[in-house]
């Protein structure tokens, strides 16, 4: 017979699973692929704010902070979400399987992006975000299941010193060794030798999203890795913020003071870059968690957890619907327009100008999306990968 005091026992030596989902990284999600899809889309390309653009090679813009943001979050999430898995009772053969395939599904969603409407395999482009993505999670995967905190960082500063040689010191044939100019840098010359048409067709001598420079967008997503190993640490959570603003702050010290001798650089993904946009990125987070998780201003940050459960499915239905968009006409013979351009004249630059009504469509796709994602998120509807 089982008495009330063995019972109660008995469910006092039962652990109890506490929840390590962070609303704070969730919101910072949200903010990030909001913003993607704010400069992703505006209404007429010829008309966007500085700011809103990418700096045209070295340098940085608000804009070239999002990109390195996602990979950093995909680091952050790796290192909850494996973590979990443990807990479960997962197999190492079942989690590097989970990886595989959500590895190919992503490159695969970036590769039906690249492709729409045409899909003319003799010139589609191979590599984008996504492909990054898939190729920076799926290192950083396998380097947390195998490597604890030090190897981890050991990889994420091997990887960044041996670009670094790479690019200075092995020469390109008819530039030199050394030369970082869009068309003469070393990671420019293996995209046109290997990826030969199939780059960016914005450039047509270099891609940004490119074979080398991926191995530095690894690098970003193990300081993601790093970061949530250190919040999954027993540090208090007051520490945890302070040494994450602290870091945060020495690595965009640090990444400027690496800009005198290799440029922050988006394009390349410059060593220089992935230390200041990592430091960028862990005072951001680091702002959210004490907003979010430690003063509990959850509400304020609804909206963006909306984005945020949902932030990879955003980003590949609303650049196909950005797509579809462009391709449907109104109107008929030389006065006809896509539905994009149509949209903009009309509700927008007709009453706000060429910038602002440019500013305004990509703030009401925004919006649109919000509406979408509201429903889904009520419904309990998350697409997982």
């Amino acid at each position: 017979m089982i008495t009330e005091t063995s019972r109660r026992t008995a469910e006092a030596e039962v652990p109890v699973v506490k929840s390590q989902r962070l609303v704070s990284l969730d919101v910072f999600r949200g903010i990030t692929i909001a913003g993607m899809i704010l400069v992703n889309n505006p209404g007429n390309w010829s008309f966007v704010y500085p700011a809103l653009g990418h700096a045209k090679w070295n340098g940085w813009t608000p804009t070239d902070l999002i990109f390195p943001f996602f990979i950093f979050i995909v680091g952050v999430a790796i290192a909850y979400a494996f973590a979990k898995r443990f807990e479960m009772g997962q197999s190492k053969g079942k989690i590097y399987l989970k990886i595989l395939r959500r590895t190919l599904v992503l490159f695969l969603l970036g590769l039906i992006l690249n492709g729409f409407p045409g899909y003319d395999l003799s010139t589609i482009r191979i590599m984008g975000v996504l492909q990054r993505i898939a190729v920076a999670y799926f290192f950083a995967s396998v380097i947390f299941l195998n490597f604890k905190v030090k190897g981890q960082a050991v990889f994420l500063s091997g990887l960044l010193i041996l670009y670094w040689l790479l690019m200075m010191l092995v020469p390109v044939p008819g530039y030199g060794a050394g030369v970082l100019t869009n068309t003469g840098n070393l990671s420019a010359y293996i995209d046109r030798a290997i990826l030969s048409v199939h780059i960016w067709s914005g450039s047509k001598f270099w891609d940004p999203e490119g074979l080398l420079s991926t191995l530095p967008a690894i690098a970003t997503a193990l300081t993601g890795v790093l970061t949530g190993e250190f919040l999954k640490s027993r540090k208090s959570d007051y520490e945890k913020v302070s040494w994450m603003f602290v870091t945060g702050l020495a690595a965009m010290v640090l990444g400027t003071i690496f800009d005198m001798w290799f440029p922050i650089n988006k394009n390349l993904w410059s060593p220089s870059y992935v230390v200041f946009t990592s430091g960028m990125a862990l005072v951001f987070l680091a702002a959210c968690y004490f907003l979010i998780d430690i003063k509990n201003f959850k509400k304020a940050g609804k909206p963006f957890v909306v984005f945020g459960m949902n932030a990879l499915a955003l980003f590949f239905l609303s650049g196909l619907v950005g797509r579809i968009i462009m391709l449907l006409q109104v109107g008929q013979g030389s006065g006809a327009v896509n539905l994009k351009a149509f949209i903009y004249q009309a509700a927008f630059a007709s009453w706000a100008g060429d910038m602002n009504g440019s500013l305004f469509f990509a703030i009401a796709y925004i919006f649109f999306w919000f509406l979408i994602l509201l429903w889904m998120y009520k419904r309990k509807i998350f697409v997982k990968i």
